[in-house]
């Protein structure tokens, strides 16, 4: 018996005459291949987020399209294929444009300052990327750090109160960037940076290390805007830092955002 053909609903006009900028799928975990500076590639997961526009003659998109692409190039996911990938996207949903966010974690082995003990570290990054005509891709590196009140340092006579914060750099570039030197850009840039392991003597010596860079949020982000500004690769980066407060019921927050050069 002929199997009836099946009615293409998301084809059909729609009720509104509105282009959708953005339609697709949401937190599709999937398997990415990153460059690694020490290892060469680093193999992690991602949540994916991939979206096309919709012209307003279409009711809706084929969210099954989209995963038939990222099957497609699955064990080849990273950067270099990022282009070829959401052209291929726009091409199987007839759109004009598409976006890809790719958030994964990223491990760097680190060693304990003093004792030289080893372990992993790990940093939050993202890719951002769209496609319209041309590629931009935004480069996003999350890193704890420790930072010291210079305030709580300069009025208390016997200790400063010290807490975690997580310093968010975004930036664009014309070559290609590791994520290891952001990373380590940042950790130079606050009052002391983390570890995942730590003995006696590495304990004290982040406890002092930090007590001797005492820094307020706006210092950190000032600090490393300044770098990013130094550096002819750079074309536009924003740098945020959120501290938990230790002794406040609110955390304190800086942002700088610059545009430098096409």
């Amino acid at each position: 018996m002929p199997r009836r053909r099946m009615r293409d609903v998301q084809s059909e006009p729609a009720n509104h005459e509105v282009e959708v900028d953005k339609v697709g799928v949401k937190d599709v975990k999937y398997p990415i291949v990153v460059r690694d500076k020490a290892k060469k590639e680093q193999h992690t997961i991602a949540d994916i987020n991939i979206y096309v526009n919709l012209p307003h003659q279409f009711r809706g998109t084929h969210m099954s399209r989209f995963i038939e692409v990222l099957n497609k190039h699955r064990g080849r996911m990273s950067v270099r294929t990022m282009e070829e990938l959401l052209r291929e996207v726009e091409r199987a949903l007839d759109a004009h444009s598409a976006h890809l966010e790719m958030s994964f974690p990223y491990f760097i082995e680190k060693a304990a300052p003093v004792s030289g003990a080893k372990s992993l570290m790990e940093y939050k990054c993202r890719f951002i990327v769209s496609h319209r005509d041309q590629l931009d891709f935004i480069l996003e590196v999350n890193v704890p750090v420790t930072n010291l009140c210079p305030c709580s340092k300069e009025i208390s006579e016997q200790s400063a109160h010290n807490q975690r914060s997580i310093v968010t750099v975004q930036l664009t570039f014309k070559e290609f960037v590791w994520i290891e030197d952001v990373i380590a850009l940042v950790e130079q840039s606050a009052s002391c940076e983390l570890y995942s392991l730590l003995k006696r003597e590495d304990e004290k010596y982040v406890t002092e290390r930090a007590y001797s860079r005492a820094m307020f949020a706006e210092d950190v982000v000032r600090e490393i805007a300044q770098k990013l500004e130094s550096d002819a690769n750079i074309t536009w980066f924003t740098v945020a830092s959120e501290n938990f407060e230790s002794i406040h019921n609110h955390n304190a927050y800086a942002f700088v955002e610059k545009k430098l050069r096409k």
